[in-house]
């Protein structure tokens, strides 16, 4: 398959300092793309350019074979792109089905892929199946963690961001959010980037890593490439393990 994401020399600066710095990465359609870097790398920043939050003062972001740079976030959500954040928002006082359906209202109305278009499979596709009418509000933060990825798959995305996903999560969860992952990819065509700090989870989840530190990209390749890279280990440890 080709890629379904290309960023070409992306850059961002706030108040004059540089966050990104000339990011180019490619994604294919399909593929599983774990991104990390130590807190400051410019992660988040990254993914709220591609999902429109942000615009960047220079370079390309082009997906689907479409440039999108600087698109509104509704306008990117409409061509296919969702994401979730570090910390669920959901609507408090609404159910678990109500949040899901209330995403479905505003998604694409001809979406491509195989995901589903009820919200019910949706919840039950996360594990929520038994919390449906349960406030959205009294979900325990795990759950609406899961709450957060079921409200991004009913915008029927080709391509999903994930953001700390797996923070918080018991080991069980972990496991359990590792096989959800790879489903998502296998069976139902996603694609999807995911930024995390828990690297166990993320490194047995994904295809290929990318890793930023200070806004640049220092490392591509498999996990068992990356975990392997000096400048990785000088990053995250300070030098080459002894």
């Amino acid at each position: 398959m080709g890629d379904l994401l290309r960023l070409t020399q992306v850059a961002k600066r706030f108040s004059g300092l540089e966050v990104l710095k000339d990011i180019s990465f490619e994604v294919a359609e399909g593929e599983v793309l774990g991104l990390i870097g130590p807190n400051g790398a410019g992660k988040t920043t990254l993914f709220n350019i591609i999902s429109g939050i942000l615009k960047p003062n220079s370079g390309r972001v082009v997906f689907a074979s479409k440039d999108i740079t600087g698109l509104p976030t509704h306008r990117v959500s409409r061509l296919g792109i969702a994401r979730t954040f570090q910390i669920p928002q959901p609507f408090a006082e609404m159910t678990v089905l109500e949040n899901v359906r209330a995403t479905l209202l505003f998604s694409n109305p001809r979406p491509e892929g195989k995901l589903p278009r009820d919200a019910k499979e949706i919840c039950e596709m996360v594990g929520l199946g038994g919390r449906l009418e349960q406030p959205a509000g009294s979900l325990s933060a795990p759950e609406k963690k899961r709450l957060e990825v079921a409200r991004a798959l009913a915008s029927s995305p080709r391509l999903l961001l994930l953001d700390e996903f797996a923070a918080g999560l018991t080991l069980s969860e972990s496991s359990w959010a590792s096989e959800m992952i790879k489903s998502l990819s296998k069976d139902y065509g996603v694609t999807i980037v995911w930024t995390e700090h828990v690297m166990k989870i993320l490194m047995r989840s994904v295809e290929r890593v990318l890793v930023l530190q200070s806004g640049e990209v220092i490392a591509s390749g498999t996990p068992a490439e990356v975990v392997k890279n000096e400048l990785v280990l000088k990053a995250y440890f300070g030098g080459k393990p002894a």
